[in-house]
C-alpha cells in the first residue's frame, strides 16, 4: 500500500497535488509492469518427446501449449516417437534454424546434446531441458531443467515399496531399465538399489525406446519374464505408457488384479483406469504439465527479461490407490 504523508497545513494544496502526482506515476509504472503476452516477439522450439497422442508427451504439450497461449511466445513442437536418434537430429535441425530458445528433452544424453548444446551457444539460442538432466551441458554452457531428479525418485519409489507392501528379504521383484544411458536410467536402477537394500532380489530387464510409443511390444518380453520369475511379488516399469498398459501385460500372463504389484511412474487416463480396476498399485508422479510449462516460460523470461534459468524438481510424491481418485480428472483431461 503506498501512501504520501502532508505534515502541517501550509501548502498542503500544493502537496496534495504532488502526492497525486506521485501517486499516479507509481500506479502508471505498475500498469505498465503488467504486459499481455509479452513473449510474443520470440520463437521458440520445443521438445514434447513422444508421438502425437503419447500418454505422457500429451500432458507435456498441453503444458507446454498452456505457457505459449498465456505469454504469446511462438512455438514449434517437436514430435519424437521416444527415439534418441531421431531426437538428436531433430536438435541438430532445430539449431540450424536458429530458434531465439529450445527446449529440449535430455534422452538422447549428454554425448549427443552437449556439441549441439554449444553450438547453440555460440549462435546466441536459450536451452532448457525437461524430464531427463543433462547436467554436463547445462554446467558449460547454461540453461535451466525441469523434471524429476531421476535417482532421488527412483530411489524414493523402491523404498515406498518395501514399506506399503511389506517386501522382506527373499521377495523377488522385477524392474525394467529405461535405457543403456547412465543419466536416464538412473531412476529405474534406483529404485532396484533401494529394494536390495531392503533384501528383496532384483531381476533387471532391459527395455526397448519403442515400447514407450507402443507399450504392447513389451508383451512378449514381460510375459516371458514373470513364467521365468514365478515367484515374483512386483514388477516396476520405467515409464506411464507401460504401467498404464498393466492390465494387459498381466492378462497376457494369465495374472489376475493384485496378484502381482505392479509399480511406475507418471499419470494418466490409462494409469487412473488401472488403479481403479485393480491392476496398478503405486506410482510416482512427475507432473509432466510443469515440464511443459515451465521451461518455455523459463524461456521467455531468459530472452525477454535477462532473467536466469529456472530450475524445478517435479517429482511430486506418490499416488496410490488411496488417492488416485483426487488427480482422476485431470488426468482424463490431460493435464496430469
Amino acid at each position: 500500500m503506498k501512501r504520501c504523508l502532508i505534515s502541517g497545513w501550509r501548502g498542503s494544496t500544493a502537496l496534495a497535488l504532488a502526492c497525486a502526482t506521485l501517486l499516479g506515476a507509481a500506479g502508471m509504472a505498475d500498469a505498465a509492469a503488467l504486459r499481455d503476452k509479452w513473449c510474443s516477439k520470440v520463437h521458440l522450439r520445443f521438445f514434447v518427446g513422444g508421438a502425437e497422442g503419447d500418454a505422457f508427451g500429451t500432458i507435456v504439450y498441453n503444458g507446454a501449449r498452456q505457457a505459449a497461449a498465456d505469454t504469446g511466445a511462438q512455438v514449434d513442437y517437436v514430435f519424437s516417437g521416444w527415439a534418441n536418434e531421431k531426437m538428436t537430429q531433430q536438435l541438430r535441425e532445430a539449431v540450424a534454424a536458429h530458434p531465439d530458445g529450445i527446449a529440449m528433452m535430455g534422452h538422447p544424453g549428454e554425448a549427443a546434446i552437449l556439441p549441439l548444446a554449444q553450438e547453440a551457444a555460440k549462435q546466441g539460442i536459450r536451452m532448457m531441458y525437461q524430464n531427463v538432466p543433462v547436467p554436463a551441458a547445462v554446467d558449460k554452457v547454461g540453461g535451466g531443467y525441469i523434471g524429476a531428479q531421476q535417482a532421488p525418485q527412483g530411489h524414493a519409489l523402491g523404498v515406498e515399496m518395501v514399506r506399503r507392501f511389506g517386501l522382506k528379504s527373499g521377495d523377488l521383484a522385477i524392474v525394467i531399465l529405461a535405457s543403456n544411458d547412465v543419466i536416464r536410467n538412473a531412476r529405474e536402477e534406483g529404485t532396484a538399489k533401494a529394494l536390495e537394500e531392503g533384501g528383496v532380489k532384483v531381476v533387471r530387464l532391459s527395455s526397448d525406446p519403442t515400447w514407450a510409443a507402443d507399450p504392447n511390444l513389451a508383451i512378449p518380453v514381460v510375459t516371458a519374464a514373470l513364467q521365468a520369475n514365478p515367484t515374483a511379488k512386483a514388477i516396476v516399469y520405467p515409464g506411464g505408457q507401460q504401467l498404464g498398459n498393466a492390465a494387459t501385460y498381466m492378462k497376457a500372463a494369465g495374472k489376475k488384479p493384485g496378484e502381482v504389484i505392479n509399480v511406475g511412474f507418471d499419470t494418466s487416463p490409462q494409469i487412473v483406469e488401472a488403479f481403479k480396476n485393480g491392476w496398478v498399485q503405486l506410482t510416482a508422479d512427475q507432473q509432466p504439465f510443469q515440464q511443459g510449462y515451465l521451461p518455455i516460460l523459463s524461456l521467455c523470461e531468459q530472452i525477454v527479461y535477462g532473467l536466469a534459468p529456472i530450475n524445478v524438481d517435479t517429482g511430486a510424491g506418490f499416488v496410490t490407490p488411496e488417492n488416485y481418485k483426487a488427480v482422476a480428472d485431470l488426468a482424463i483431461e490431460g493435464l496430469r
